[in-house]
């Protein structure tokens, strides 16, 4: 009789550690799948370059201020045969400056918004952040008779709810692997060199058409020349993402600190 209930006490010892298992089980199961599903959801992506074999490269130039370089830097593009090219207008800009956006259109490039006031959009209220992008794309509609579907942040700055923001709006954000930092002043062979030695398949190029970029005309032909002596194929930036898959990288904020009052920031207005 004793054995009968000793054997009884362990299974029942046994049901219970079973049972607990079980449920301890269960829950990780639960708690892992909440984790992949959140961790599964498709976030919107700031697009740096694209994922490609092929020896293509996107050249980019933003536009907010001045009127010195955007036709010149035209007719080089033209007179090297580059036919593909994306500029990145400010709707400021472009609201002012009409006859050379007529010009970018009938040239054929593409035209994306670089926003309405050159400001950190990770700076402002949700509110605030859709008002500039709408503004700006407002502008920008009627100016090229087209809805542009590109958005350069100001400063290349954003957070997760600019991302988030710009995607409900309709809009991919385009940043760069390859900035060649024509704004900070650098020589026309400085830049050459830089974005040359960086450039890769699938790479989108940061170049500035805006005046503070002065070398640009001088280093732009040395660029094109060197890239395609090594083989690359210029492309718009839709066109690099249509044929090429998206190179994903974690999405993380590209939050830029303001420089000192006497440096002049990227893409920035006097």
């Amino acid at each position: 009789m004793n054995g009968f209930y000793v054997w009884n006490g362990r299974k029942i010892k046994q049901a219970l550690v079973i049972s607990v298992a079980l449920l301890f089980g269960a829950g990780i199961i639960y708690v892992e799948k909440e984790n992949l599903t959140v961790f599964a959801e498709k976030q919107p992506l700031a697009v740096y370059s694209v994922k490609t074999d092929q020896k293509v490269v996107a050249l980019t130039f933003d536009i907010s201020w001045g009127d010195k370089l955007p036709e010149p830097i035209m007719n080089t593009l033209k007179d090297k045969g580059v036919k593909n090219a994306t500029f990145f207008l400010s709707s400021p800009w472009a609201k002012s400056h009409q006859k050379v956006v007529d010009k970018l259109v009938k040239n054929g490039y593409e035209i994306g918004s670089h926003g309405h006031k050159h400001l950190n959009y990770s700076t402002l209220t949700d509110d605030e952040i859709r008002n500039q992008i709408q503004t700006a794309h407002a502008i920008l509609t009627d100016s090229i008779k087209k809805q542009p579907e590109l958005l350069r942040l100001p400063n290349g700055d954003f957070d997760k709810r600019v991302l988030k923001i710009a995607d409900d709006l309709g809009y991919t954000v385009i940043q760069w692997d390859t900035d060649s930092q024509d704004w900070m002043d650098k020589s026309a062979s400085a830049i050459v060199d830089r974005v040359v030695s960086r450039v890769h398949p699938g790479d989108i190029v940061l170049l500035h058409a805006s005046d503070s970029a002065k070398h640009n005309l001088e280093a732009l032909p040395a660029i094109i020349d060197q890239l395609r002596a090594k083989g690359y194929d210029f492309v718009t930036v839709s066109g690099l993402i249509h044929q090429a898959d998206l190179q994903e990288e974690p999405v993380r904020d590209q939050v830029v600190k303001p420089l000192p009052a006497a440096s002049p920031s990227p893409t920035s207005t006097p």
